[in-house]
């Protein structure tokens, strides 16, 4: 596994009870690894938009 840095990130207390309830019901094994999970999708949801929007689209191809 790759090294982990510790990071701080201030998180509304909303959605720090939402975390703790992912992780009471065993969805993830603790707060970092539903924070790391959804920085995951984020990164790679962001990343397809920008590769798409990077790609030429032909002229025929109507949005």
């Amino acid at each position: 596994m790759a090294k982990m840095k510790i990071i701080s990130v201030q998180l509304p207390q909303g959605l720090i009870n939402a975390l703790d309830v992912l992780v009471r019901r065993g969805v993830y094994p603790n707060r970092s690894e539903a924070i790391r999970e959804a920085i995951r999708e984020l990164v790679k949801r962001e990343l397809y938009v920008m590769e798409s929007e990077e790609r030429e689209i032909p002229e025929y191809v109507v949005k």
